[in-house]
C-alpha cells in the first residue's frame, strides 16, 4: 500500500449517532487513545446529516493524523476531501471511485466471505480488502461468516487485510495471528464502558504478536 497511513492497528467505525457534537466527542476519545484509522458510518442518517457529520470529523482526524474514510459513499468522500471511501458490493464500482478520488485515496472493499471478491478488488485498484463477519455481530446479526483461512489465503494479494464482525479483545488475537492487519470495530469500542481502555486492549493484540516474533536474545 503506497500510503502515508499506518498499515496495522485499530480501524474504528462510528456508531449510528444523530447527535453530531456527541459523536465528535466520542470519536475524539477513541483517536486520543490510539485508533489508527476512522470510518464514518451512519446508516440511519439522511444525506444532510451524513455530510454534516463527515465534515465535523474531518478536522479531528487531521489533528490526530488519522485517515477519514467514508462508508458507502465515495462521492461524499470526494466532495469533502476525505482520505478515502469504503465500498460494499452494492455501493458502486471501485474503479470509478479510484478514478474520481485519485491514486492516494484509501479505497476499501468489503469482500465478506469470498476470496474471489478480494482478488477482483485488488485487480481494480483497492487499497485494502475487508473480510467478515468473523464472529456474531450486534451491528449485523445476519452477516455472512468469514474464516481466518481467508486472511491467510489473501496474503498473496499483498494488500492490507481488514477483519470485521463481532471482534473483541479476547478473540482478536486469533485474527491477527491469521494475518489481519487492521481490526475494524464499532460496538466493541464505542459501546464499551471505557472506550479508551477498549482501544488499548485491541492494540495490545498487535503488541503481543510482535513480541512473539522477536528472536530470543
Amino acid at each position: 500500500m503506497n500510503s502515508p497511513w499506518p498499515r496495522r492497528g485499530l480501524y474504528a467505525i462510528t456508531p449510528d449517532d444523530a447527535d453530531t457534537l456527541r459523536l465528535v466527542a466520542r470519536v475524539e476519545t477513541v483517536l486520543v487513545a490510539g485508533a489508527q484509522w476512522l470510518q464514518y458510518r451512519n446508516k440511519a442518517a439522511d444525506p444532510h446529516l451524513r455530510r454534516e457529520q463527515a465534515l465535523a470529523l474531518l478536522p479531528i482526524c487531521r489533528r490526530h493524523g488519522v485517515p477519514l474514510i467514508v462508508n458507502d459513499d465515495w462521492r461524499l468522500a470526494a466532495q469533502i476531501g476525505a482520505d478515502g471511501a469504503h465500498l460494499g458490493e452494492d455501493d458502486g464500482e471501485l474503479a470509478a471511485a479510484r478514478a474520481a478520488m485519485g491514486d492516494r485515496a484509501l479505497i476499501g472493499a468489503s469482500c465478506y466471505d469470498r476470496f474471489d471478491l478480494a482478488r477482483a478488488a485488488a485487480a481494480t485498484g483497492a487499497s485494502y480488502i475487508a473480510f467478515g463477519a468473523f464472529f456474531a455481530s450486534p451491528t449485523k446479526p445476519n452477516a455472512r461468516r468469514a474464516t481466518p483461512e481467508l486472511l491467510q489465503q489473501s496474503a498473496i494479494l499483498r494488500l492490507p487485510r481488514v477483519a470485521i464482525g463481532g471482534i473483541t479483545p479476547d478473540n482478536a488475537r486469533s485474527l491477527v495471528d491469521a494475518g489481519a492487519d487492521l481490526l475494524a470495530v464499532i460496538s466493541g469500542v464505542f459501546d464499551a464502558p471505557d472506550p479508551a481502555a477498549a482501544v488499548r486492549a485491541y492494540l495490545s493484540c498487535f503488541d503481543e504478536a510482535r513480541s512473539e516474533e522477536l528472536p530470543n536474545e
